[in-house]
């Protein structure tokens, strides 16, 4: 976890659980890590709360790096969505 915590750079693995497709992104709340016990997103009866969860814990440890953040998506159209938002180029 990252509550409270600030980084110069950070790094975030953007899992399954977030991806893009038809032109939006997606969240799946059945492909969250089945580590993650965090957050009891997996068990979660409400789909719009289980979105918003999602959204909002990649949203949070998007923004802990003050100086910088890099970001794998396992879902490469989401990677491509990103960089095309960004305005910034793929390094691979």
């Amino acid at each position: 976890t990252t509550q409270g915590l600030e980084f110069e750079y950070c790094g975030i693995i953007i899992g399954k659980d977030l991806r893009y497709e038809n032109s939006r992104v997606i969240t799946d709340q059945t492909k969250e890590a089945k580590s993650d016990k965090s957050s009891g997103i997996r068990t979660c009866k409400d789909k719009s709360l289980a979105d918003q969860l999602i959204r909002n814990t990649y949203r949070t440890l998007l923004s802990r790096g003050q100086k910088g953040c890099f970001v794998y998506c396992e879902d490469k159209s989401l990677l491509q969505y990103m960089s095309y938002m960004l305005g910034k180029s793929i390094i691979t």
